[in-house]
């Protein structure tokens, strides 16, 4: 089963470097079913693979010239005090056992759960057919509704792992018209911020398995490198209509 989780690593990363996100909701079921991570673990080390990848995705992005600073600043600043809240308050003094309604559930079957419901949405988000965005939707895309979309990144990175790339990306293409490419940059720099700054802090909770980490990263890196040098030679207008699924 290892073998099959390295070689879906390698997915990761090419999704991150192709699209700038979608690959990091992968990451959390693949450390859970396929290395018998537990889930609150798990997602501490998708925290580490996803913002390692993004990481060396965001150096290409920045060398190129397909980061747009002031967004990140804008998304950045809400994402990331909402993940550090999330993984320094409320993560590390969850019970084993949540009492639902006189029943008791865990910790772990909850997270996996959330985590079902995230793909099954992310799946609808990214398979929908109306993608027609009107012009006074976009000019009435206020600091309101960015600041709400940066929030919500920030509760999917802090709670389960996940980059937020899916929300991101339409978010960056619809509400501040940013172009497609510049857009995955963007957005690959916010889930470094964002998952690095959540890792940073579990590192004093859990205890890592270094091996499996660095392993699983380093497979990752790779495949941004492919997903990257894919992208290059695909046109701004064919990755538009990829990504226009997530709008």
């Amino acid at each position: 089963m290892e073998i099959i989780g390295y070689i879906v690593a390698l997915l990761i990363g090419l999704s991150l470097g192709l699209i700038g996100g979608g690959g990091s909701i992968l990451t959390v079921p693949i450390l859970v079913y396929l290395f018998n991570v537990s889930p609150v673990l798990a997602t501490s080390y998708s925290l580490f693979i996803v913002g390692t990848t993004s990481l060396v995705g965001s150096v290409t992005n920045f060398v190129n010239k397909k980061i747009e600073i002031k967004t990140v600043l804008i998304f950045g600043t809400l994402s990331v005090v909402t993940v550090f809240c999330i993984r320094h308050y409320i993560i590390p003094h969850l019970p084993v056992m949540l009492n639902v309604v006189g029943f008791k559930i865990s910790v772990a079957f909850i997270t996996m759960l959330l985590f079902a419901f995230l793909m099954i949405g992310s799946s609808f988000s990214m398979i929908k057919n109306n993608r027609d965005v009107s012009v006074s939707t976009v000019q009435k895309a206020g600091i309101f509704k960015v600041s709400v979309y940066g929030i919500a990144v920030g509760l999917v990175t802090g709670l389960l792992g996940a980059g937020g790339g899916f929300l991101l990306i339409p978010a960056l293409t619809i509400l501040l018209r940013l172009p497609v490419k510049t857009a995955i940059g963007t957005s690959l720099v916010i889930i470094t911020m964002n998952s690095l700054v959540g890792f940073a802090d579990d590192i004093t909770h859990h205890i890592m398995d270094w091996d499996l980490l660095l392993t699983v990263t380093g497979i990752s890196v790779v495949g941004i490198f492919i997903g990257s040098a894919i992208g290059k030679r695909i046109e701004a207008t064919v990755l538009k209509k990829a990504l226009d699924g997530l709008c």
